[in-house]
């Protein structure tokens, strides 16, 4: 099968493609996307820790020096946004911002929210037994990762319906290609969500309270340099990867549970440890297909030179399923003991909140497993449209 990540047959299974890819080589131009396709987990790795690569190239260069043309003006909000959140930032100012946000995901602080996650998803849970069953993205996987983050950084309860809305039009800026529509979808939330944190670090200022926002104002008072801008990006960015990646590895992995019945039932009986089992489900079917990175220095793998100023697709799914890795890499096991998987990068752009997406997990699935022991699958869901933040549509079960 052709790489094609906007085919609905890619998105489906992109592991025939990767498979593909692997036995041709080590490295790929991809024309479409005007990309190198990076698809071993030796590379994979290595990439993401060579600092040749940067997720910017703006500390360095300009546009023009770079070979790139500005994003139109139209886009702006989007990029003022985007740009200034330090996944897409690099030293100094990505220490400078990681150092100040790492104090909120201290494994003390982390650990310190498992009560609520867990007591949360058994009430979530509940609700969907109490209606013999629904959609599990929109009863269970959306609102839990959407509570516990937006309950870190201090947003208000009422108004967390916003979010999700404004994560996923966000979202999809970060797909190959995106659409002008898409585009237009990306600045209208960004304009809105940029104006909502704003009003709530104002809001903040006048009454702190035991939160995240209030925590970046006090450092930014006591003179770290941490401008409203990356305050305002800051936030975002927690509040989009700190649920994103959550949602879709819950609704995948339980759709890869279904279609492994002895695996399920394993689970079920408790031969498999949970959080061995979470390990895989984020291996097997990683919400995240590729990240992108810009050459700043010329790399050369194999014999090709990436020369700077062109981009890489880092293929997480396809590094998941190297079998020069993993032992039967398309095989589901959940008792896999020896699993580096890179779902969560590495790097200095390794993910800050991979303890709290690993607690989130657990608790799900175990209370999943625990309140609701005879869920099933109604029907075979579908997928959405997105490649690169792949998940369902939604999963249907009863209970």
């Amino acid at each position: 099968m052709d790489f094609d990540p906007w085919s609905p047959q890619c998105v489906a299974d992109p592991y025939p493609a990767y498979a593909e890819l692997r036995a041709r080589g080590r490295v790929h131009f991809f024309e479409p996307s005007r990309q190198y396709l990076v698809p071993h987990h030796a590379d994979v790795a290595a990439l993401l820790r060579d600092r040749r690569l940067g997720r910017t190239y703006r500390h360095r260069f300009t546009d023009a020096e770079f070979g790139r043309t500005p994003p139109p003006a139209a886009h702006e909000p989007f990029h003022v946004l985007n740009d200034h959140g330090m996944l897409d930032l690099e030293p100094p100012d990505h220490t400078r911002i990681r150092r100040l946000v790492s104090k909120a995901f201290t494994p003390r602080t982390v650990e310190r929210l498992r009560p609520y996650v867990h007591r949360l998803a058994g009430e979530l849970v509940d609700g969907l037994v109490a209606e013999g069953g629904g959609d599990l993205l929109t009863a269970v996987a959306e609102p839990l990762p959407v509570a516990v983050i937006a309950e870190m950084l201090g947003v208000p309860e009422p108004d967390r319906g916003l979010l999700r809305p404004w994560s996923a039009a966000i979202c999809g800026m970060f797909e190959l290609n995106p659409s002008e529509e898409t585009a237009a979808r990306a600045v209208r939330a960004s304009v809105e969500f940029s104006a909502y944190l704003r009003g709530l670090i104002a809001e903040r200022r006048t009454s702190p309270g035991e939160d995240l926002i209030s925590a970046l104002i006090a450092a930014y008072d006591e003179g770290d340099r941490l401008s409203e801008q990356e305050m305002v990006s800051t936030c975002v960015l927690l509040l989009n990867a700190g649920h994103e990646a959550t949602v879709n590895t819950t609704v995948n992995g339980w759709w890869a549970l279904f279609r492994h019945p002895g695996q399920l039932a394993a689970l079920r009986a408790g031969e498999v440890e949970l959080s061995t089992a979470v390990e895989e489900l984020l291996r097997y079917d990683t919400p995240l297909q590729l990240f992108e990175r810009w050459v700043l220095d010329d790399v050369e793998i194999d014999g090709t030179t990436l020369p700077r100023g062109s981009e890489v697709a880092l293929l997480f799914g396809s590094a998941n399923r190297d079998p020069a890795v993993f032992d039967r890499p398309d095989t589901l096991d959940l008792s896999r003991r020896d699993n580096p998987h890179v779902s969560f990068g590495a790097g200095i752009h390794y993910c800050l909140g991979a303890p709290l997406a690993r607690i989130e997990l657990a608790a799900s699935m175990a209370a999943l497993l625990e309140r609701a022991p005879g869920l099933r699958l109604v029907r075979e869901p579908e997928w959405g449209p997105n490649f690169v933040i792949r998940g369902l549509n939604g999963i249907t079960v009863e209970v």
